[in-house]
């Protein structure tokens, strides 16, 4: 029952957190920013936030950028939340979504090398079936 719980913190903590970081003036965080996963502990005195970039160059400018907004992020967070801790924010990057897009690149050169290879084997056996020409 107590993971139920966690899980519905976790999810609102990532939609206040969304909201919150559009709010921030900080110009390292002047790019697009989601926030992939909320991992809080069960004791809720550590939230890990994975966060995704969408310009690969300024993902570490950006990480910077919420590290130093974090205990203006948590504040917020506290007054808006209705919790006995307010969690600490330790912001990782999450390179998941740049996996998926690999790792669905690799399955799509797979597919069309495969759709290829049997494309040729059906060319090969025509050409290898002896014709009747009476």
């Amino acid at each position: 029952m107590a993971s139920n719980r966690i899980g519905r913190i976790n999810e609102e903590i990532q939609r206040e957190l969304a909201e919150l970081i559009r709010s921030l003036k900080d110009p390292r965080t002047q790019t697009m920013i989601s926030i992939t996963h909320v991992d809080t502990t069960p004791d809720l005195r550590y939230a890990k936030v994975f966060v995704s970039v969408l310009e690969d160059a300024r993902s570490k400018e950006a990480l910077k950028g919420l590290k130093s907004a974090a205990g203006w992020l948590r504040r917020e967070l506290g007054s808006r939340l209705q919790l006995r801790y307010t969690p600490e924010l330790v912001f990782q990057l999450d390179d998941s979504l740049k996996y998926g897009a690999h790792m669905f690149d690799l399955l799509s050169r797979l597919s069309a090398e495969e759709h290829r290879a049997s494309a040729g084997e059906k060319a090969s056996e025509e050409e290898d079936t002896p014709r009747d020409d009476s």
